[in-house]
């Protein structure tokens, strides 16, 4: 392949991979290159039909969750995530019958049709941003609030169920603008930045630095030359470091100071302490709330507008942990006055670095509650 292929390579269509048909609902490929079309009506009728189900059933449940993650990466939203891995779970079962163990293990395997998936889903699409990169800063807390009502914001990933799981077999922790550290690779800021990368370059980055394949398995993955893989790897990681992540926002795991820094952050928000929460905040303080496309920067502006927001809808909160993007989460409750009962208000999503909060997202999208499983109630 050529520069000019490179470049076509490298490009935003986020489609043309060979692994990639479009013709009928069971078009595709089945990952070895193989047209999948619709599988031969004797394999649903045999005797072994069901056995042949229920092993492939059992072969693939371990990969389900990973594949998950895999996909959010690519397209930075839970329930589209979900709908790829039912898609890639679909055409496998439909092709498991060609599947060969000496070409590729079910896992890369999966893998590849999963990728493949996502590259035709993002095919003509827009990104999915955050507030902060989408429009410039607010100074006045007190401005009024711009909703982004028609914008496909990126959403955060659920941790549940995640400990132990492997998400990749990544390189080492390095600079955040050349290797991506497999423990960091569903850090929120990670998935934001991978958002301004064209489809193929963050597939290649993906399965390069996250999950470690070689340049050669991913470009037969692709169905590209080996040079167009180092090529794209090499601008999606430049890309990367323009966009001014540090080290602490993708590679850093909760630890214990940062579960005390935010459980200190709930009883200060519960308690409507505006001082002691402003005493838990870094001097550049990022706060942003999407579906809304006001943000602010600093201690004073975040401080303010948490103000406004209690005079808005009251000081009577409830907080409750969670975990999201391997990172401390709140779910917040707000009670009305008249109210009987505490309701779902937000989903905040933490960065907490050196004993301070320094990124805030606060989540108000249904899809986001349904997501996480929560409650609308507040069940104390």
């Amino acid at each position: 392949m050529g520069t000019h292929d490179a470049d076509r390579f490298d490009g935003d269509d986020g489609g043309g991979s060979r692994f990639d048909g479009g013709d009928g609902l069971f078009g595709g490929d089945d990952g070895h290159g193989a047209r999948s079309g619709r599988r031969d009506a004797r394999s649903d009728q045999c005797d072994d039909g069901f056995g042949q189900r229920d092993d492939f059933e059992r072969r693939t449940a371990p990969y389900r969750r990973e594949l998950l993650a895999h996909c959010y990466r690519m397209v930075g939203s839970v329930h589209e995530a979900e709908d790829l891995v039912q898609d890639t779970m679909l055409r496998a079962w439909l092709a498991y019958d060609r599947y060969d163990a000496g070409r590729a293990s079910l896992r890369t395997w999966l893998y590849r049709i999963a990728t493949n998936r996502c590259l035709t889903s993002l095919r003509g699409r827009t990104r999915r941003p955050l507030p902060s990169g989408l429009v410039g800063a607010l100074e006045d807390p007190g401005a009024p609030m711009t909703l982004g009502a028609e914008v496909p914001w990126l959403e955060p990933f659920p941790d549940r169920g995640t400990a132990g799981t492997a998400f990749g077999a990544g390189a080492a922790a390095g600079d955040p603008a050349g290797v991506v550290a497999a423990r960091g690779s569903l850090r929120l800021a990670l998935i934001a930045a991978m958002q301004l990368l064209p489809p193929r370059q963050r597939a290649v980055l993906i399965l390069r630095d996250v999950l470690a394949w070689p340049a050669t398995e991913v470009a037969e993955a692709l169905g590209a030359s080996t040079a167009s893989v180092n090529s794209a790897l090499q601008r999606a990681r430049a890309r990367l470091g323009e966009a001014g992540l540090t080290e602490d926002e993708v590679t850093e795991p909760p630890d214990h100071g940062q579960r005390v820094v935010i459980d200190r952050y709930l009883r200060a928000f519960e308690d409507a302490d505006l001082d002691a929460l402003r005493a838990l905040l870094t001097e550049d303080v990022v706060l942003e709330m999407p579906p809304v496309l006001n943000w602010y920067v600093g201690p004073d502006a975040y401080v303010a507008f948490i103000a406004r927001v209690f005079s808005m809808r009251g000081r009577d909160w409830r907080l409750r942990p969670a975990s999201a993007n391997s990172q401390p989460a709140l779910a917040a409750y707000v009670r009305a006055p008249g109210d009987d009962e505490h309701r779902l208000h937000t989903l905040q999503v933490f960065t907490a670095d050196q004993g301070a909060v320094s990124h805030t997202v606060v989540f108000q999208l249904p899809t986001v509650f349904a997501a996480f499983g929560l409650p609308e109630v507040w069940e104390g």
